[in-house]
């Protein structure tokens, strides 16, 4: 059939009035720009590394009596895979230690059939055993991510430094800590309302839950209007606190013999006795404490007499720390293990429990001092501070300590 040119014509115009109507084919290849909408790709939910989104998850805690064959037979575990586990772990783990208390989590599958596929272990709160039961039983022992954060904090002492961390909710070893750090420049059985602390520290996280104190880096307290700084400070490889001007906080002796207790019996040249009813000297200190709080050297020394003092002391130790000074502690309820004569002890270390032995009213620590052979206040020991930070490294010390001072004193005190 012939075309005419009338038709021809009708036919070219049609198709391009089509063409103009009709939407281009999109350029695939071509470059967003910053004002192009993509599709981002959603990251897969993770638990202890693996997708929780591609299992049922159970969560579960360990029961007292439980064993590994427990927990995983009743998650529907073959004696094969549970043989098989305890083998994998072999110089990874052992299961023998699992302990009532700690959690576990179970992966099943994620279909009509209740399989289990993974079972996970926390071992502390930072590291876990991961147990894969799918085609071949895999074990490893891996660690969860830590993130360190440092903060500040600050508090008025209404009652005892404790209760002053716990009501601004402090974790509870900062008080802990505080109290090690100014063992010997502070006496904490003296505090008086109104004293206050300033601390920088850093603490541990794992995901949003605190694992505890990493460190303190910086402290101020105000102890009766006086203000003691302190700076944590490596040296020698050794960290340490120092004050403003480089000195140790580390004295001689510390502040008290033991913790947690109050003062029952100051020194004295005449004090009413309460069992004889007479006056009589009380060279020492009284704590009172409860029977069995231990009882630690306030000093490096030698124990030169380890027994039972028949003047109404009870057990008691006594300890030589140099030409100079000699420390005793009476009524104790027993000596701490393999204590002896002849022994040197460090700073810090337990010597005996309180009790309520020889002429005693209650469990309390009779402690006394004695300079150049004569009784002296224990309350009332200057000792100098030791190890300052040398001339080689004072400089920097001092570059860092007034940095971290100005943080502190930008710190509001909360009250």
């Amino acid at each position: 059939m012939k075309i005419t040119n009338k038709i021809l014509a009708f036919i070219v115009g049609l198709a391009a009035v089509f063409g103009a109507c009709t939407t281009p084919t999109p350029d695939y290849h071509h470059v967003c720009d910053e004002d192009c909408d993509t599709t981002s790709v959603v990251e897969p939910r993770l638990l202890f590394g693996l997708p929780m989104d591609s299992f049922v998850v159970e969560n579960y805690r360990v029961r007292r009596g439980e064993n590994l064959s427990h927990l995983l037979s009743r998650a529907g575990a073959t004696r094969g895979q549970i043989f098989d586990v305890a083998n994998r772990a072999e110089g990874k783990f052992d299961f023998r230690g699992i302990r009532a208390g700690n959690s576990y989590t179970l992966f099943f599958a994620a279909d009509s059939v209740r399989e289990l596929r993974h079972f996970v272990y926390n071992i502390d709160p930072t590291t876990y055993v991961r147990c894969s039961l799918s085609d071949s039983v895999r074990v490893e022992v891996a660690r969860r991510p830590i993130r360190t954060e440092e903060r500040t904090a600050s508090a008025v002492i209404t009652s005892s430094l404790w209760n002053a961390a716990a009501e601004q909710g402090l974790n509870p070893t900062v008080a802990l800590e505080l109290s090690d750090i100014y063992a010997w420049t502070v006496d904490f059985f003296g505090i008086e309302q109104g004293d206050s602390f300033k601390v920088i520290y850093t603490e541990n996280y794992v995901d949003s839950t605190s694992i505890g104190l990493d460190e303190i880096r910086a402290a101020l307290f105000v102890h009766k209007g006086r203000q003691y700084y302190a700076f944590r400070y490596a040296q020698d490889s050794v960290c340490s606190y120092f004050d403003l001007e480089g000195n140790s906080l580390r004295k001689a002796f510390l502040k008290a013999p033991l913790k947690y207790s109050r003062i029952s019996s100051r020194f004295s040249h005449g004090r009413l006795h309460p069992i004889l009813k007479i006056r009589r000297p009380h060279h020492g200190i009284d704590y009172a404490a409860p029977s069995g709080t231990p009882v630690y050297t306030i000093g490096d020394g030698e124990v030169i007499a380890r027994g039972w003092d028949r003047k109404g002391g009870g057990n008691y130790v006594k300890i030589r720390h140099n030409s100079i000074y000699t420390t005793v502690y009476m009524h104790l309820r027993g000596f701490a293990k393999g204590l002896k004569v002849g022994q040197f002890v460090r700073q810090g270390d337990l010597i005996g429990t309180v009790g309520s032995t020889g002429m005693s009213t209650g469990p309390h620590l009779d402690f006394r001092v004695y300079m150049n052979g004569k009784p002296i206040d224990p309350l009332k020991i200057e000792a100098p501070p030791v190890e300052p930070v040398s001339n080689d490294n004072i400089q920097a010390y001092i570059e860092l300590s007034d940095s971290l001072r100005a943080i502190l004193d930008a710190v509001e005190i909360r009250k």
